[in-house]
């Protein structure tokens, strides 16, 4: 009887599109830092429970001492969240983050910050709701040609990400809840938005999302967004456009 072969590979490791929370500390105060972020946490758990999140310091005065840094992490955590990482910064913040045996998060997809129930979203950091997901559907720019809107024929499902990088994207089918439309440019969406549309990926400000049929979960341009526990009632079910005036995201009927 032959042996079995032997498997030598343990594993297959590749970079994808992975959601990251960042959670920008502008005072050094671990109680208040857990308190805001558990309110975070209550408003929207199914966007925030367990997030996945990254320590931004940046804004500071001066960088905390490993103590402090160990305290803010502790109410992260105690907060519901997960801290994964600190944002990239100076080289004493890469000192820190090798003396605590955490990594540093260079770039973000996108920057993000929980929204009122009015219609403007607050400076933006915090991505939504991060977990790996599977790589995105996306199409390459034509070789020499002009770059067009990338179409997606069809539904979007549950847990499917499609991303159009610079350029516009068009869905003509429904966005499922837990799925995510991604676009540098503008979005379209014929047919039913349940899951996530973000806009202006890349800080296009002026980037606008359309929907034909309103009931998402979440809708960001640049960075600012709003997440949705209920839809309010002139909405749900409308043709909307969503659009920037400054750092206010707003939503109106078409």
């Amino acid at each position: 009887m032959n042996a079995k072969a032997e498997v030598t590979d343990a594993c297959d490791l590749r970079f994808g599109q992975v959601g990251i929370a960042c959670v920008r500390v502008r005072r050094v105060d671990a109680a208040a830092l857990c308190d805001e972020l558990e309110r975070r946490v209550r408003s929207a758990p199914q966007m925030f429970a367990r997030a996945a999140v990254v320590l931004d310091l940046s804004h500071l005065s001066a960088l905390p001492d490993d103590g402090a840094v160990d305290a803010l992490l502790e109410a992260v955590r105690s907060a519901g969240m997960l801290p994964v990482g600190l944002a990239y910064g100076t080289s004493e913040t890469e000192a820190l983050a090798k003396r605590m045996g955490l990594p540093l998060i260079a770039k973000f997809r996108a920057a993000y910050e929980p929204a009122g129930t009015t219609a403007a979203a607050a400076p933006a950091h915090a991505e939504p709701p991060p977990q790996v997901r599977p790589e995105p559907i996306l199409s390459a720019p034509p070789a020499g040609g002009t770059v067009g809107a990338q179409h997606h024929a069809g539904s979007v499902r549950s847990g499917q990400q499609v991303y159009a990088r610079e350029r516009d994207l068009i869905i003509t089918g429904a966005v499922a809840n837990g799925a995510e439309v991604i676009a540098d440019g503008h979005i379209h969406i014929y047919g039913s938005l349940r899951g996530r549309a973000m806009a202006g990926a890349q800080g296009d400000a002026k980037a606008r999302i359309f929907v034909s049929d309103f009931r998402a979960e979440l809708v960001a341009i640049a960075g600012q967004y709003r997440v949705f526990e209920q839809i309010p009632g002139d909405l749900e079910g409308q043709s909307v456009q969503c659009w920037l005036e400054g750092d206010k995201l707003l939503i109106a009927r078409l």
